[in-house]
């Protein structure tokens, strides 16, 4: 490998690690046996480059933060969401882009099987189901079903489940990637039909503006989960330059940090589909102000934010 390619690929861990520093035991044990499998590799193939060099004082830093007493930082819990959760977006964006397609294909997959099987929204949404939202619809409260349950009740609920669809999305990673892409088909089928069968009865609209009031943050955190699980089977299948066990390791930690920090998100989905979907009549303004600060907090927090700040911490890094 090209020492460019071998930095580009590695840059962003870099400068995590050296503008990120940690108390956690585990995690100091983790970076360093990265950092000095990235030395040796650095050492093999470019002996006298400054990445070795550089790599050799990151290395050095981090064996001796090893050996060192110190508390944990109270911040602890307020660097993860502000730097460390961005951070593992940007490095791992790729996952990102593959699980994002892989669901707006399956959708799309799912409206056009239901519009040229009327069976076919029965079959993946339920005789049960679709029979209640065409009473509904009958009696003029086509959304009514987001009304049949008290709010806090129905926020539990969803919150407990969305959180649990989330974390087996991720560990189904494990099944070579494509478990967690069988978890994105399923609910890309079930989305892509779901919003078909609206639009067919001349609710498109309408659906938009009630459904994607909690759907946005929901539905973005599912593709998410799915990324990460991408991020635990991908590591084992492209170790790089990794033993497989160690890449294996390394996927499920930052994984596993993705499909946990995106629990807050999950809970203020729920709180959305519990407490503010319900009110199926709210005025169209408000409904699109909630779906678009949705959307545009998830385009921030994932996309832009993560890419500023490694953008600021490869600054950081080249003056030092």
């Amino acid at each position: 490998m090209r020492e460019p390619l071998f930095v580009k690929q590695n840059s962003a861990k870099w400068s995590r690690y050296e503008q990120l520093p940690t108390d956690d035991p585990d995690e100091l044990a983790d970076r360093f046996i990265q950092i000095t499998d990235d030395l040796a590799y650095a050492k093999t193939f470019y002996p006298k480059s400054k990445t070795t060099t550089y790599l050799n004082g990151l290395a050095a830093g981090l064996h001796q933060s090893i050996y060192k007493n110190k508390t944990e930082k109270s911040n602890r819990f307020l660097t993860f969401w502000k730097y460390e959760l961005p951070l593992l977006f940007k490095t791992y964006q790729k996952q990102l882009l593959y699980a994002f397609i892989f669901f707006i294909i399956f959708c799309a997959i799912g409206a056009v099987s239901a519009r040229y099987d009327e069976n076919f929204v029965r079959l993946i949404m339920g005789n049960e189901y679709v029979d209640m939202t065409n009473a509904n619809i009958a009696k003029g409260d086509p959304f009514g079903v987001y009304k049949s349950r008290d709010e806090a009740l129905m926020f539990l609920a969803i919150a407990g489940n969305n959180i649990y669809v989330s974390l087996v999305t991720f560990v189904s990673g494990i099944i070579f990637s494509v478990g967690s892409v069988y978890f994105l088909f399923r609910n890309g089928i079930m989305l892509g039909s779901f919003q078909y069968y609206f639009f067919s009865k001349g609710l498109g609209v309408k659906s938009i503006l009630v459904i994607w009031i909690h759907g946005t943050l929901e539905i973005s955190s599912i593709m998410i989960a799915g990324a990460a699980g991408l991020i635990l089977g991908n590591s084992f299948l492209f170790p790089k330059t990794y033993t497989r066990l160690a890449s294996l390791k390394r996927g499920a930690k930052d994984g596993m940090k993705v499909a946990i920090g995106i629990a807050p998100i999950l809970v203020v989905a729920a709180f959305f589909e519990g407490f503010v979907t319900r009110h199926t009549e709210m005025p169209v303004w408000l409904s699109v102000t909630i779906l678009s600060a949705s959307f545009l907090f998830i385009v921030w927090y994932v996309i832009i934010y993560p890419n500023k700040i490694y953008k600021t911490l490869n600054h950081n890094a080249s003056k030092n």
